[in-house]
Parts: C-alpha cells; sequence; structure tokens
C-alpha cells in the first residue's frame, strides 16, 4: 500500500502495515513494527521506539524487547507512544499522549485513555478502560473489564529505589471487572478482588477481597458490592 500521501510519515523499510491502516500527519513507525488492518494512527504518534533505560535498570534484557505488534482495527492517538515489544490486541484505543512501554500486553477492545502509562511487562486484559493519566507501573496484571478511573495511581517499589538485591519489584494485581476510583493510590504487591470497589482518593495497603467495597486512608471495607452492580447484570455503557 502506498503511503507517500501522509506528510512526514518515516516509515521503516522493515515494517509490516496491513490493508486500510491510516496514517496522520509525522508519524514514526521504527524498524519490525507489525500493523494490522485497518488500523488508524493519528498525527505524530511514534510505534516501536526502542527503550532507553538505566544501567542499573530491573527491565534491561540481553535480548532486546523484540516487535510491536499492533492487532487489527486499533487506534492509536495523537502523539501516543507504543514501545518496542508491546502487543495490542484488535480494536485497542490508546489516547492522545498516552505511553505503553516494552514488553507490556493489552486486550482486545481495551481504552487506555488520554495521558495514561501502562509500563514495562504489565498484562492488561480485555475490555479494560484506564481512564486519563492513570499510571499502570511495572509487573502489575489487569484482568478483563476492569475500569481504573483518572489519576489512579500503582506502585511496584516500597522500598523507593533501596530494594535489596535479588529481592523482585511487584506491581499490583486487579481481578476481573474490579473497579478503582480516581485518584486511587495503590501500594507494591496488593490485590483488588473480582467485582471489587475501590474509593475515589483510597490508599490501599492490603489485598482487597473479591466484592468488597472499600475506601479511605488506609483503605478499609465499609460494605459489600450489591448484586445489582455486578457485570453481568448489565449492559453497562
Amino acid at each position: 500500500m502506498d503511503h507517500t500521501d501522509a506528510p512526514g510519515l518515516v516509515l521503516s523499510p522493515t515494517a509490516r502495515v496491513g490493508d486500510g491502516v491510516v496514517f496522520g500527519a509525522n508519524v514514526v513507525v521504527h524498524d519490525d513494527v507489525i500493523i494490522g488492518d485497518g488500523v488508524r494512527i493519528q498525527d505524530g504518534a511514534v510505534l516501536g521506539k526502542p527503550p532507553t533505560l538505566s544501567p542499573r535498570s530491573s527491565l534491561r534484557s540481553a535480548d532486546g524487547p523484540g516487535p510491536l505488534v499492533i492487532g487489527a482495527g486499533a487506534a492509536i492517538c495523537t502523539h501516543a507512544v507504543v514501545f518496542a515489544g508491546s502487543q495490542l490486541g484488535p480494536g485497542v484505543i490508546v489516547g492522545d499522549l498516552a505511553v505503553v512501554r516494552e514488553q507490556a500486553t493489552v486486550g482486545a477492545d481495551t481504552v487506555v485513555g488520554r495521558g495514561a502509562t501502562v509500563d514495562p511487562r504489565s498484562t492488561v486484559g480485555a475490555r479494560v478502560r484506564l481512564q486519563a493519566h492513570v499510571y499502570l507501573t511495572a509487573f502489575s496484571t489487569v484482568e478483563d473489564d476492569v475500569f481504573v478511573g483518572p489519576g489512579a495511581v500503582t506502585t511496584n517499589d516500597d522500598t523507593m529505589a533501596r530494594l535489596p538485591e535479588g529481592r523482585a519489584l511487584q506491581g499490583a494485581t486487579l481481578r476481573r471487572a474490579c473497579r478503582v476510583g480516581g485518584g486511587a493510590v495503590l501500594t507494591p504487591g496488593v490485590e483488588v478482588g473480582e467485582e471489587a470497589f475501590v474509593a475515589a482518593g483510597a490508599v490501599v495497603t492490603a489485598d482487597v477481597p473479591a466484592r468488597a467495597v472499600v475506601m479511605g486512608v488506609p483503605a478499609r471495607v465499609v460494605r459489600r458490592v450489591p448484586d445489582a452492580e455486578l457485570l453481568e447484570r448489565g449492559p453497562w455503557t
């Protein structure tokens, strides 16, 4: 397919572009990127960016990150950056100014909101909604149908750069269909259970049981999610 009509396009000769792909202005596509059919890439997006890591980073890999793969029908919005080695499922939307780092996986029909960050080696399931400016730290797991409100933050190092040698970083685990409110903070290694609800601004320092509603600093259980709010009672917007 001829993409010469896209102004300022920088397209690596080793990239593979599917049918019906639409490029905006000034898009950069690095080596070995695989773009599925019908993908829309808006102005200034950068695809397949190689990571630049500190010599001391625990994320360094001798094998390199590998290729970026973007599934059919995805949309990469204005000035988003998707790193090499990531995998985006069909129908994923990466919002304006959002970042998906190397070796992250994002499942089908998930939305990574404006200015949100998905850090390396994180796994995000299908139909997840990460709202604007969410920060999903490295080594996190988000299962299907999870909602994370704007500005929520996960962390993975409770020593704050004093991690003993041999001790692994631990991101958050968000189980199926849980909901995390805007501005919540999840400390390293916590698990939010299936269909649980974390109120806005809560600081989660311990695991949240399935279907529990927690709020406060530190977050405490106040009640259970009612049957009427469970995912299967939808459809929901």
